[in-house]
């Protein structure tokens, strides 16, 4: 299949929920996926499979919250793993207004933007896998919810490409691969070389890059921003960490054009040790970090990376339940429904 037909696989979806209407959207899931497909989604709603359980458990509570709900897109890039499997994958916001409360998340009345890394294996035009993180942290920072520790690096709305070109992505994205990877190949010579300059930043990343993280980390700017806002503390907290390249776990790699995207289920085995992280005391226990990961390549060098960890199911793996904590922190908290008035 060529990119725009693995593309047009999930024009549906994407259809649906672009402009939803809680009483057709149900229904207009069934054609985009296969009756088997397995969802894996981000803590907490786990393992799924078929359409109408990925509505009854995500979709509908989201649009019950935020009644006007709107997916956009801002990356959609899609081809063929080294293992024959064909790939989509999208980053965006879904948006709206909240008025209800979302696992627990009280509501704002006000708009509010969660991002989301959907990926899609599509097999004979229908979806047979997807994995997909949605940025609850971000919402819950919003609705003044969070009850972790606060981020290092800055909070904003994730932006689209600088170029613009995130929906009009096309073209041999091999080269936009090939860095990636030698990147990160790098980056894992660390710590086991001491010298921190054994990761060759400067080889591979633009002097003004932007590092889109996770609400709960935050998006750092530059080399010195991603060392000190992101890339310190987690190797401080996990200096063993292990991608798929390193170890038994397993991802899939798409290049389109000047873009590379990464997904895997998940991709990375650290242990929680050293100075802990984020605020989370080293336990010495192993946890598996679940990654679905964009990276946009300019003149050679790495321009922007978008990056959406699964941290609350990291959190759940070392005992803490961050909705537990934000169901504890708003009880004396007004959790009904808001009616925004109309203004006239």
């Amino acid at each position: 299949m060529t990119p725009d037909q693995i593309k047009s696989a999930i024009a549906p979806y994407q259809a649906a929920l672009s402009c939803v209407d809680a009483a057709s959207v149900r229904d207009a899931l069934d054609p985009c996926f296969a009756p088997d497909a397995t969802l894996h989604l981000c803590h907490p709603f786990g393992s799924l499979n078929g359409a109408q359980a990925y509505h009854a458990t995500c979709i509908a509570p989201l649009v019950d919250a935020i009644p006007d709900l709107e997916r956009r897109d801002m990356i959609v890039m899609a081809g063929t793993t080294p293992e024959g499997q064909d790939w989509v994958g999208t980053m965006g916001n879904y948006m709206g207004t909240m008025t209800g409360d979302f696992l627990g998340i009280p509501p704002l009345g006000r708009l509010v933007h969660m991002r989301y890394h959907e990926f899609f294996q599509i097999t004979d035009g229908k979806i047979t896998e997807m994995q997909a993180i949605w940025d609850l942290p971000e919402l819950m920072m919003q609705t003044n919810a969070w009850p972790m520790a606060p981020q290092l690096g800055a909070y904003l709305c994730t932006p689209a490409p600088m170029t613009q070109d995130g929906l009009r992505v096309s073209g041999d994205g091999q080269e936009a691969v090939d860095h990636v990877i030698a990147m990160l190949t790098d980056l894992c010579k660390y710590p086991a070389d001491p010298d921190p300059a054994v990761m060759n930043l400067e080889t591979y990343w633009h002097p003004r890059f932007n590092w889109y993280g996770p609400a709960g980390i935050g998006t750092a700017r530059g080399i010195s921003g991603f060392r000190n806002w992101h890339q310190i503390p987690f190797l401080r907290g996990m200096p063993d960490r292990k991608l798929d390249a390193m170890g038994d776990l397993m991802s899939h790699w798409v290049g389109e054009g000047n873009y590379a995207c990464e997904t895997g289920w998940p991709n990375m085995r650290l242990t929680l040790s050293g100075d802990g992280w984020m605020g989370i005391a080293p336990s010495d226990k192993e946890v598996l970090l679940r990654s679905l990961d964009f990276w946009r390549v300019e003149d050679g060098l790495i321009r922007e990376n978008w990056v959406l960890v699964d941290l609350l199911d990291l959190y759940a793996q070392i005992g803490v339940d961050v909705l537990g904590r934000v169901a504890e922190f708003n009880k004396a908290r007004n959790v009904g429904r808001i009616t925004v008035p109309s203004g006239m």
